[in-house]
């Protein structure tokens, strides 16, 4: 199995609908060790069955946008595990009302908020577990193909995403001395709890359908298994990298 053994903690899942459900479950077939993070009670109480279902061997709070909670994870992990080799970042936010209007119109707050939860908190983590991260370690961040191209609805999003990637890049020459791997994973739609709050999401998703190369959407079982590779050996040669996985969609011109 390529991840025997390895330990990943899992920042963002939110239902058995997740990308980052489905890369934990893909992560468990090839033998990793798996921790998921909730940012509150009741967020918690979703992600305790999953990680039972998954065979997780803890689960832990932590808010990204408070610093003494990102702390407190990392005692808690490091009490548990000592160090860790896989960190998943898929946690992004951005106000509903911010996402229907013209992007021209994102208010203040609402553009401090989507760039705090969508992009600064990789950055705050990798600080925060770079002690824990192992020689060889990878580092994993869910983006959209709205970083690069206009997406109707996609807005202040697309800017925090865009921000994300770039931060990946950077955090990739950051680690990359002590040997830890930075890359980015940009899916397809998909229907997840986030998507469902952008505006015109099924038209999205019937458009790709139509006229992606592969002739259908991206599932999260695809995208988890893209993360093995780049948790995996397979990978070890590859960071700041933006992979997409969304059936060729990201190719096509007019």
């Amino acid at each position: 199995m390529l991840l025997e053994g390895k330990k990943a903690l899992i920042f963002g899942v939110a239902n058995d609908k997740s990308i980052a459900y489905g890369i934990a479950q893909q992560f468990k077939a090839q033998g990793a060790r798996l921790a998921f993070s909730y940012v509150n009670d009741a967020i918690k109480k979703r992600v305790e069955p999953i990680s039972e279902e998954l065979g997780g061997e803890f689960t832990f709070q932590c808010d990204v946008q408070n610093d003494k909670d990102i702390a407190a994870s990392v005692t808690e992990v490091k009490e548990k595990w000592g160090d860790v080799d896989i960190l998943i970042h898929s946690v992004a936010f951005a106000n509903r009302e911010d996402l229907k209007k013209r992007y021209i119109e994102t208010s203040r707050d609402g553009f401090h908020l989507a760039m705090d939860v969508s992009a600064y908190s990789l950055v705050t983590l990798c600080n925060a577990y770079e002690p824990l991260l192992t020689p060889g370690a990878s580092v994993m961040a869910m983006t959209y193909l709205g970083a690069t191209r206009v997406i109707t609805n996609y807005n202040v999003m697309g800017v925090a995403k865009a921000a994300l990637e770039a931060s990946v890049r950077y955090l990739a020459v950051d680690l990359g001395e002590k040997g830890v791997r930075v890359n980015a994973i940009s899916a397809g739609p998909i229907k997840t709890l986030a998507a469902s709050g952008i505006s015109g999401f099924k038209n999205i998703f019937s458009h790709i359908e139509e006229h992606a190369p592969l002739k259908r959407n991206v599932t999260t079982e695809d995208v988890g298994k893209t993360a093995v590779y780049f948790a995996s050996d397979l990978a070890a040669g590859v960071t700041g990298e933006t992979h997409f996985v969304d059936c060729g969609y990201n190719i096509l011109g007019i």
